[in-house]
């Protein structure tokens, strides 16, 4: 397989050097993405960075066109995410500046499409390993290589937003054994699973949320600078991922090339037109039988 690396960049994240660089425009049926996505090489990698609030953080958690983002991924034929997202701590131990590679998920949010499926075509893929064990070998090899301070193996709360959590809310989150929570990796990883490709998240700590005692609440500006400073090690962690994953692979070992082929429900003759339509860089693999 063709390795075209997409980047999901998250707060603080809106751009990255790359070789031979330019913007492209990529529309979708499902309605216009974050932003333009940035097209260029790194390593001699096909590299597709979209930024996730768009230039200038111009959208909130709950606004981001999540079906939009992946599908524009998909359809130029990204075949890999890596997703960077700012986070609040729920453990003394993952301190601000430190990236945690993550491999499982809350989802309570409660606004958002979660879904390119429905009436008309069903399709129901397993979560229960939300993130690509591969890709997260590579973020780990890579901040060791980088020297970036970083924890392997965490849950990721995702919240509403755009708010930050009350006392009494952060304070349940941590007793329920949850690592770090944010507003954006659901239903990113959820929908990258649908459209068959591969996810993995580095998610980059900037405060402690606000159950911390020795720290105070959690507001923007003192988040900004560890912003700033997580941003300049992600772009060094997509390099050397992008060195280390080449311009080549074969087919993910987790089967996660192939998620449809034992998710999809409705049977051909009850399936909606309209709906195959709009499902087309989805579904065209599954249902091609390749």
């Amino acid at each position: 397989m063709h390795v075209v690396l997409g980047v999901i960049g998250g707060s603080g994240v809106y751009d990255i050097d790359l070789d031979d660089a330019r913007w492209e425009s990529v529309s979708t049926p499902w309605g216009e993405p974050s932003d333009e996505i940035r097209r260029g090489r790194l390593e001699g990698v096909e590299i597709a960075f979209l930024p996730r609030h768009g230039r200038g953080h111009t959208l909130t958690p709950s606004d981001i066109n999540y079906r939009a983002n992946i599908y524009a991924l998909k359809s130029i034929g990204v075949s890999d995410i890596l997703s960077f997202s700012a986070c609040g701590s729920l453990r003394e131990e993952l301190a601000p500046g430190c990236f945690v590679i993550l491999d499982q998920f809350v989802d309570l949010t409660y606004k958002r499409e979660k879904s390119f499926f429905g009436k008309g075509m069903v399709a129901h893929v397993s979560m229960a390993a939300p993130v690509s064990r591969r890709l997260g070998d590579f973020l780990e090899v890579g901040c060791k290589a980088e020297g970036i301070n970083h924890h392997r193996g965490g849950t990721y709360i995702t919240m509403e937003g755009p708010q930050f959590s009350s006392l009494a809310e952060s304070l349940y989150y941590r007793a329920q054994g949850w690592d770090v929570i944010g507003m954006t990796n659901m239903p990113e990883a959820k929908l990258a699973r649908e459209a068959e490709i591969p996810y993995a998240t580095a998610a980059m700590v900037t405060d402690f949320d606000c159950w911390h005692a020795q720290h105070e609440n959690v507001e923007v500006t003192p988040i900004l600078e560890v912003l700033r400073a997580n941003a300049e090690r992600s772009k060094r962690l997509v390099r050397d991922v992008a060195r280390r994953l080449g311009s080549e692979r074969d087919d993910d070992d987790e089967g996660l090339d192939k998620v449809l082929d034992r998710a999809i429900i409705t049977p051909p003759e009850l399936r909606d037109p309209e709906l195959l339509k709009k499902l087309e860089a989805i579904t065209a693999r599954a249902l091609a039988g390749k």
